[in-house]
């Protein structure tokens, strides 16, 4: 695959809570951050996301008594996933995981920073409405293709993607430098939403081929 100077990596939640050993675990989370170190040295643009949340989050099943963690409550913006506390700003836990090695990303984009909405998608929150401004950003720099890689595949990495294409980029999801937290039917579902709207997965070897 022949990659462009136009072209975007798009690195998402590589932080020390998805990763094992974290408060939000993704099984074998760090084992896509040597690839992705990797594939960042052939994009001249790469930007991370990072999942960024108040102590207080909706999100956080400890929130909501009664509930535990991976229920789901209805909000104002529809059903929501309860989490375990995560990747709370300035914790050891939202950190990047320390292998991961991308000395001059291009925009480190925070997300999920406002109570009472959480945000999977690295352009809008959760109530599909509010935009993060990454749409804008890539736009001002005339990206046309966006290659996601991170964490994790069923939950932010699916968000990112659809939404990238609703935006109106070309997206391609590097599947085997992505892993899902596979909750009770979100892998199905994601590979569903991926066929509907035409994003069809790439591998790391292809992406890397021909550069």
């Amino acid at each position: 695959m022949q990659l462009r100077p136009d072209d975007l990596l798009l690195v998402v939640d590589i932080q020390l809570d998805f990763c094992p050993g974290g408060a939000l675990a993704v099984t074998d989370g760090d084992s896509i951050i040597p690839p992705i170190n990797q594939l960042a040295t052939r994009f001249q643009h790469v930007v991370l996301t990072q999942d960024w949340h108040p102590a207080d989050h909706l999100s956080f099943a400890s929130q909501h008594p009664g509930h535990q963690p991976y229920d789901t409550i209805e909000t104002s913006y529809g059903p929501q996933t309860l989490w375990p506390d995560h990747c709370v700003q300035g914790s050891p836990g939202a950190q990047f995981h320390p292998a991961l090695d991308i000395p001059n990303p291009s925009l480190i984009l925070r997300k999920g920073i406002h109570r009472e909405v959480d945000s999977y998608s690295a352009f809008y929150e959760n109530d599909h409405q509010t935009p993060t401004g990454l749409a804008d950003w890539v736009r001002d720099r005339g990206i046309q293709r966006i290659f996601v890689a991170g964490l994790a595949l069923d939950f932010c990495v699916r968000y990112t993607a659809a939404d990238g294409a609703g935006c109106g980029f070309k997206v391609l999801v590097i599947e085997d430098a992505c892993r899902p937290v596979n909750l009770p039917g979100s892998l199905d579902a994601t590979h569903k939403q991926f066929r509907s709207l035409g994003l069809k997965p790439v591998s790391t070897a292809e992406v890397l081929s021909t550069n």
